[in-house]
């Protein structure tokens, strides 16, 4: 069944609870999915539903689109925060990105120079130098990273490559720096008889080492807020990751967020 989330390359602007008001760039199929991970929370649905038929967008094709939009916005005077690359997919995966990244931030300096422009990864492209090349450039490099145990990445994130590990992601984390604001996904239930649970003792002791290895900027945590493909995963109520973020920003300095 197809769940996809965006039939546009470029939507909004929408309300984004972390970003504000958010233009939306979506380098995937405008009727499928293409993604390195399979998350059981994934908005966008599975990745069985299949690539659909409308492909990647090219570069010039984002580019235009996304000049249209920017004119039309500003010539309505329209609010606007953020550009964000998010979609029904992995954004980095489109063998465009770097360049695309390129042309938006030309279009943005050139229409709405205040306006921060922020990328949405799940962290699997993190060894192609031109991804992370592209990343650094933007203004908000958001990294997932909801586990630093295998098991639960394996469970909970579904990653396509058998090669991808906690450990090696952690380490390109690391070359960010301050560069980078880590995503992390909390949430608990069941998938295929097996317990999820990443709000655990054990689970948020190894995330806080794993940031103080990284030592991002800061740290964005948030539980679910829309139906997800596994129906047995449950939202981490606020005063929880309220305490969670509590302990994080003691032990490491770091500031956290929650949404």
């Amino acid at each position: 069944m197809q769940t996809v989330m965006f039939s546009d390359t470029v939507f909004g602007p929408i309300h984004s609870r972390r970003l504000g008001s958010s233009l939306g760039i979506n380098l995937s199929p405008r009727d499928g999915k293409i993604c390195s991970f399979d998350c059981l929370y994934c908005e966008a649905g599975y990745n069985a539903q299949g690539p659909g038929t409308t492909g990647l967008p090219h570069r010039a094709e984002v580019a235009q689109l996304l000049e249209k939009r920017l004119q039309e916005l500003r010539a309505e005077d329209h609010k606007l925060d953020v550009i964000t690359f998010s979609g029904n997919g992995e954004p980095t995966l489109n063998p465009d990105f770097a360049g695309i990244i390129d042309d938006t931030l030309r279009l943005r300096d050139r229409y709405y120079p205040e306006v921060k422009v922020s990328v949405l990864t799940n962290s699997t492209m993190l060894h192609r130098p031109e991804v992370v090349d592209a990343l650094r450039r933007v203004d908000n490099a958001i990294l997932k990273l909801d586990s630093t145990i295998d098991s639960t990445i394996r469970t909970l994130d579904r990653p396509t490559s058998p090669a991808f590990n906690a450990a090696r992601v952690i380490r390109q984390l690391s070359d960010f720096g301050p560069k980078a604001i880590i995503q992390t996904m909390i949430t608990r239930g069941s998938h295929d008889g097996h317990s999820i649970d990443n709000s655990t003792d054990a689970e948020i002791d190894a995330l806080i080492e794993a940031y103080k290895a990284i030592k991002p900027r800061s740290i964005m945590l948030y539980s679910l807020d829309r139906p997800t493909p596994e129906t047995l995963l449950r939202r981490v109520p606020r005063e929880e990751l309220d305490s969670i973020a509590t302990r994080i920003t003691a032990t490491t300095a770091i500031p956290v967020s929650v949404a």
